[in-house]
């Protein structure tokens, strides 16, 4: 009488077995994005400052440095951006304001921040609220050496074997 081989699976196979029965039955659901509980809609929706006391808005909800500073009231150059990206449509609003904070109606636009050479294109994205304009446009190239220049000494252009 011959014995019966049991079937016995590994368990990478069986990770891959249950991966591959994953992907075939659906699709992946994007999250809908939502900021501190409220989804884009409704922080469009928001008034900057509160009417009365208990009031949901935008300022209570971002970080408390930024907080502070939109208490203490923008400055009149932040004043002049906020309205130019109020007024642009679909064209790129290229800027000096580094220290703006990225707000709900920013997002969407695309903003070209000056990071002391030249103008980066930015697509502000709603995961960026609550961060300044400046974060997004680094300013700090990484030091790339080269070999040894003229007039070094010998012993600097030792280049050991291994």
């Amino acid at each position: 009488m011959a014995k019966k081989k049991k079937s016995f699976m590994t368990p990478k196979a069986s990770r891959r077995k249950a991966r591959k029965r994953l992907s075939t039955t659906s699709a992946r659901v994007k999250k809908e994005f939502t900021y501190r509980g409220f989804t884009m809609e409704q922080l469009s929706e928001m008034p900057m400052w509160p009417e009365s006391q208990g009031d949901d808005c935008i300022a209570v909800l971002l970080p408390s440095r930024i907080r502070r500073s939109l208490m203490r009231g923008m400055s009149l150059e932040n004043e002049h951006f906020l309205d130019r990206v109020s007024r642009s449509g679909a064209r790129t609003i290229r800027t000096h304001r580094r220290d703006m904070p990225i707000l709900p109606q920013f997002v969407g636009r695309r903003i070209a921040i000056h990071n002391g050479q030249h103008f980066v294109e930015v697509e502000i994205k709603p995961e960026m609220i609550g961060h300044y304009l400046g974060e997004f446009a680094v300013t700090r190239r990484g030091v790339a050496h080269s070999g040894p220049g003229v007039g070094a000494t010998r012993s600097s252009k030792h280049v050991p074997l291994k």
